[in-house]
């Protein structure tokens, strides 16, 4: 499917809207969901909760977002899309909009974590690469690097606005202002042209009327038999291990450091920001030399970003925050396009995004695990680098499919996806 050439088609102009509708859900789900690494400091402070008790709401978070991911695959190949944003996107409204009435640690388990969880899987990246996958063809990578491209956005615009929320409402009423905004978004989301959307593109019409034999049938069931699945798997447990390890307390960390809030959440701005040239720059260069190497020189990178951050602990200079943010933000996310295009290449069907809700699930687990296991071991030590070891060995295992499984080793994104 050629529908990103043809400029002018009508198709095009679909294809580019349902686009930017992903990448706008995304970084609502998503940047909304890392704000609660400003909300931290404050939360801890006046709850007075210890860290890992206010790292574990970051870790349910995660965890019910990476369970609900097959389910909510299943979902949109059964419903479609309407419902499942439309309940997402209440499902956060009311996680914001309940967090300021409640006082004890479960409750905020209910709320910003598990509705947040739910909500954050049913906007992101699971329906949204079975979407995009309808319209784009040849370069798939590159079009789902632009919807991941929202996890950045998110984190640049809406975690630096919650700070500023912050320093002028205080915690519980800047919770309920972002509640509010997001209960007005429900009603549009529910009336875009999703029907419309769904279809695909006529060439993917085609395809699923062809009365030719799919080339493989694939299932959840059958996915998992392969080890192309189970590389993946690992790929992205490790990786967001290792990195939410060190992103849940980036912001508490350079505070720690000397660093106002305001700057400290800026710099986490930014270096999602930065994430957003690595997504769309790996996404494209994949799609022209294939995943291996541009995947390994970004774990190269991620673990160098570490290495800085732990040298703060002794010089924390602007220099070197600068240096982090830089290396650290431009590799950040950079897996998550290429593993999820591999994935809807190699088991392309009517459970592509039940397949990918399995692995993404794996995703959210690896990082609800990295969080839970940044607060416990700044707790039991008093000290943060333990967390960056542990992230470094977690980052270094994580690429090791792409050198050891044929199948991901020797993959090529421009092979045809297989109906």
């Amino acid at each position: 499917m050629k529908a990103e050439s043809q400029v002018r088609s009508p198709h095009t102009r679909t294809a580019l809207t349902v686009l930017g509708a992903c990448l706008v859900l995304n970084v609502i789900g998503r940047g909304f969901a890392e704000s609660y690494v400003v909300f931290l400091l404050p939360m801890e402070r006046d709850l007075g909760w210890t860290r890992s008790e206010m790292t574990s709401v970051y870790s349910i978070y995660l965890l019910v977002n990476g369970l609900s991911s097959p389910i909510v695959g299943a979902l949109f190949d059964r419903w479609g899309p309407r419902a499942l944003y439309t309940c997402g996107m209440a499902s956060l409204a009311g996680a914001y909009l309940l967090a300021p009435q409640v006082h004890t640690l479960w409750q905020f388990y209910a709320t910003i974590g598990a509705m947040t969880g739910i909500a954050g899987a049913s906007l992101g990246m699971v329906p949204s690469s079975s979407l995009i996958s309808r319209w784009f063809r040849e370069r798939l990578s590159t079009a789902i690097s632009v919807a991941f491209a929202g996890f950045g956005l998110g984190a640049l615009f809406i975690v630096p606005a919650a700070q500023y929320l912050l320093q002028s409402h205080g915690w519980r009423e800047s919770y309920q202002i972002m509640g509010m905004t997001l209960l007005a978004l429900v009603p549009l989301v529910f009336f875009l042209p999703w029907k419309r959307y769904a279809e695909g593109h006529p060439e993917y019409l085609n395809l699923k009327r062809s009365s030719a034999a799919p080339e493989r049938d694939w299932t959840v069931r059958a996915a998992m038999g392969t080890r192309m699945f189970w590389g993946l798997v690992w790929v992205f447990f490790f990786t967001a291990m290792g990195m939410f390890t060190i992103m849940v307390q980036t912001v508490v960390y350079l505070v720690e450091q000397g660093f106002s809030p305001i700057v400290a959440a800026t710099a986490f701005g930014f270096s999602s920001m930065l994430s957003v040239v690595g997504v769309l720059g790996t996404g494209a260069i994949a799609d022209r030399i294939g995943p291996r190497r541009i995947v390994s020189l970004t774990f190269v990178g991620s673990i160098a970003g570490v290495a800085i951050l732990l040298l703060m602990t002794w010089f924390p200079t602007p220099s070197l925050l600068v240096a982090f943010v830089l290396v650290f933000g431009i590799c950040q996310g950079a897996r998550g396009p290429i593993v999820s295009s591999i994935s809807n290449r190699l088991f392309a069907g009517d459970h592509v995004a039940a397949i990918y809700g399995v692995i993404f699930a794996c995703n959210a687990v690896g990082a609800g695990l990295g969080s839970l296991m940044a607060g416990l071991l700044h707790d039991l030590t008093d000290s943060y680098r333990p967390s960056f070891v542990f992230a470094v060995c977690a980052l270094f295992i994580a690429g090791l499919p792409f050198w050891r499984v044929p199948e991901l080793r020797d993959f090529r994104m421009r092979q045809p996806l297989r109906h």
